[in-house]
């Protein structure tokens, strides 16, 4: 469209109409991508290429449009389009910094998505080989906390048993002393009855031995009164 911009003021209306609606056109295809970003649409080369296309016809506008209003020899009208133009190429610049920079987020997303794709596929490499010395490392951690439980488990049982057997020994040592103290009760019980029976005979011959005596003094008594 530049080439068929022409001296004269109808020109550059006629270039500056057309560069707004470029911009426009522009500006709408940005947003367009930025939604596409959003939306996690990566191919959008096309549109792209398109924007890009737009901005470039603006700049070259731009151009022609500079060449035009400086030709103007009214200084009121020069200045009013001079300023129009300054604000066609200061927006087709922003555009294109917009876009320049969707561009780079894109080619990052893209290389981070190659990285993620390349890391894949090493997974079945070394990536595996990692992940089975960490499953190793894990399988052995619970083979070490089952050997630990089981001890623990036997170290219970053990002091239970210790503490049974520590019971039985009490009772036993209690038994023992009743059962002594039983025989001691028994012991003295035969003392004394062995003493009984000691005095019992004791006492039996002395009431044997009264009564001798007592026949033989009256068998005296009565041979002496005679």
């Amino acid at each position: 469209m530049a080439s068929g911009v022409v001296g004269g003021g109808g020109s550059l209306s006629e270039a500056y109409s057309t560069a707004k609606k470029i911009l426009l056109r522009a500006r709408d295809g940005i947003e367009r991508l930025e939604r596409f970003e959003s939306a996690s649409l990566v191919d959008s080369s096309d549109l792209t290429s398109s924007v890009k296309r737009d901005i470039t016809e603006v700049q070259s506008l731009c151009a022609s449009m500079d060449g035009l209003w400086r030709s103007i020899s009214v200084k009121s009208q020069r200045d009013l389009w001079r300023r129009k133009t300054e604000q066609v190429g200061e927006e087709a610049e922003y555009l294109n910094k917009s876009l320049e920079k969707y561009m780079w987020r894109n080619q990052r997303k893209m290389n981070e998505a190659k990285e993620r794709a390349d890391l894949l596929n090493r997974g079945s490499g070394e990536g595996a080989h990692i992940l089975q010395i960490f499953d190793d490392e894990a399988q052995a951690m619970n083979s070490v906390k089952n050997s630990k439980r089981l001890l623990e488990d036997s170290f219970s049982s053990g002091v239970a048993i210790l503490a049974k057997y520590a019971e039985q020994r009490d009772r036993l040592k209690r038994a023992q002393r009743k059962a002594l103290d039983v025989l001691n009760t028994v012991g003295l019980s035969n003392s004394v009855l062995r003493l009984i029976e000691r005095r019992n005979r004791v006492d039996t011959w002395i009431k044997y031995a009264g009564m001798i005596a007592t026949i033989v003094i009256l068998y005296l008594f009565i041979k002496w009164t005679r």
